[in-house]
């Protein structure tokens, strides 16, 4: 019997649960709660042209959307649901804010683009620009750049000899965009803008060029409280089906694999503590999509403990010893577990990123469970099992789930 081991295994354990213990109150006390488990406000935005004449598109449209929902974040609001509706509304849900005032009051500006010398002062503004002229082109070295043309060429003139030989930078709000060199001045009113940009960053920011020259004015049409779609006691009793459930789990994981259950045991409360703390460190917001993924999580990570777990029973029936089967089962498994996982993420990545709102926040939680799963499900619980092994503390394959009859002579 190794002691060192042993004490090793029983330190590592009782350090763990001891951080969970201490920590778990305040994680879950901090927990952002979404608009369907807390509530919060609804506002829908009647969009108009700034200037007379102007017209409003389905793209004019989706960019203010994008424009109200980096404003709501900038105000530490998680997950809003900012969503475009017919030819000139947008629906806008918050959850939980303290200042709504405040929030709305910000919501409602026009965003803003601006052109800025170094000293701050606004030069240009997005009206200033020919609506829809700003396009992709690509210089002799085959790189991406922005062609643009202004309304009044002298104007322009006097900008670019002003600042000749400094930065002209473009600014979104209070956000730069891209701080381009005046080299020369311009009197014809059209401008390349040159840089190390990748074709999708020349694209953005043309785009967002274009849609500046068409501001768009908000006006409140309704703003309305919204209550939590499932409510307190909904809350709580999927609170309690998940305690249950997860319970039930270690029943099983107990009587069909015995040691490595209770390992396994220990390894999804791990996995759970430290999930809950990646998404308080990332200021995350549960929704029920979150707590969707959050529950798929702890399924997968079930499933990664079963797979690891029945490989070495096979390696044990075969015949090998403890260490041997733990070795050969793990390698093989990983592979298996390392393929499932990598599909479902490549998965996420694609919800993250066609998606918006909470269908962003359910991809996000997923992607964050699996790569917990594999941290702790896959290496932690075989650190653990390596120290049970290897200390000699539990020699018989019964304790593993194997009975003596089912092994066979290598």
């Amino acid at each position: 019997m190794d002691i060192k081991r042993i004490v090793a295994f029983i330190g590592i354990v009782a350090i763990v649960f001891a951080a969970i213990g201490i920590t778990s109150p305040a994680l879950l006390r901090s927990t952002k709660l979404g608009l369907d488990l807390k509530g919060g406000f609804e506002i829908l935005y009647v969009a108009q042209p700034i200037e007379p004449g102007g017209v409003i598109t389905r793209d004019t449209l989706r960019e203010t959307a994008r424009s109200l929902e980096s404003r709501a974040n900038a105000q530490g609001v998680s997950e809003p649901e900012v969503t475009p509706e017919g030819n000139d509304r947008i629906r806008v849900r918050i959850a939980g804010v303290v200042n709504e005032a405040e929030v709305r009051e910000i919501l409602k500006k026009p965003a803003e683009l601006s052109f800025r010398g170094p000293d701050g002062t606004k030069e240009m503004l997005g009206s200033d620009f020919v609506q829809g002229a700003a396009k992709v082109s690509f210089d002799q070295a085959n790189r991406p750049q922005i062609e643009i043309q202004v309304k009044d060429p002298e104007k322009f003139r006097k900008v670019t000899e002003k600042l000749t030989g400094q930065t002209l930078a473009i600014y979104l709000d209070e956000t730069m965009l891209s701080a381009p060199k005046v080299n020369y001045p311009i009197t014809d009113g059209k401008a390349v803008i040159t840089g190390n940009y990748s074709y999708d960053e020349a694209k953005k920011l043309a785009d967002t060029i274009n849609l500046g020259a068409l501001p768009l004015k908000l006006t409140e049409k309704y703003t309305q409280s919204v209550g939590a779609t499932l409510g307190q006691l909904s809350l709580h009793q999927t609170v309690e089906a998940s305690i249950i459930a997860s319970i039930l789990i270690i029943l099983f994981m107990l009587v069909m694999y015995r040691l490595p259950g209770l390992i396994a045991s220990i390894s999804i409360i791990t996995y759970s503590w430290v999930l809950l703390g990646v998404m308080y460190l990332l200021h995350a917001t549960l929704t029920l999509p979150g707590i969707a993924a959050f529950v798929l999580g702890v399924g997968m990570a079930v499933d990664a403990n079963i797979i690891t777990y029945e490989r070495i029973k096979e390696e044990l029936r075969s015949g090998k010893s403890l260490l041997s089967s733990l070795k050969a089962g793990s390698r093989n498994s990983f592979r298996t577990i390392l393929d499932a996982n990598l599909t479902t993420i490549l998965a996420g990545v694609v919800l993250y990123f066609l998606g918006t709102g909470a269908i962003q926040g359910f991809a996000l939680t997923l992607i964050f469970s699996i790569l917990v799963s594999v941290l702790t499900n896959v290496l932690f619980s075989r650190l653990l099992l390596y120290l049970i092994i290897r200390s000699n503390i539990a020699k018989k394959p019964g304790y593993y789930g194997v009975k003596e009859s089912e092994i066979r002579a290598l």
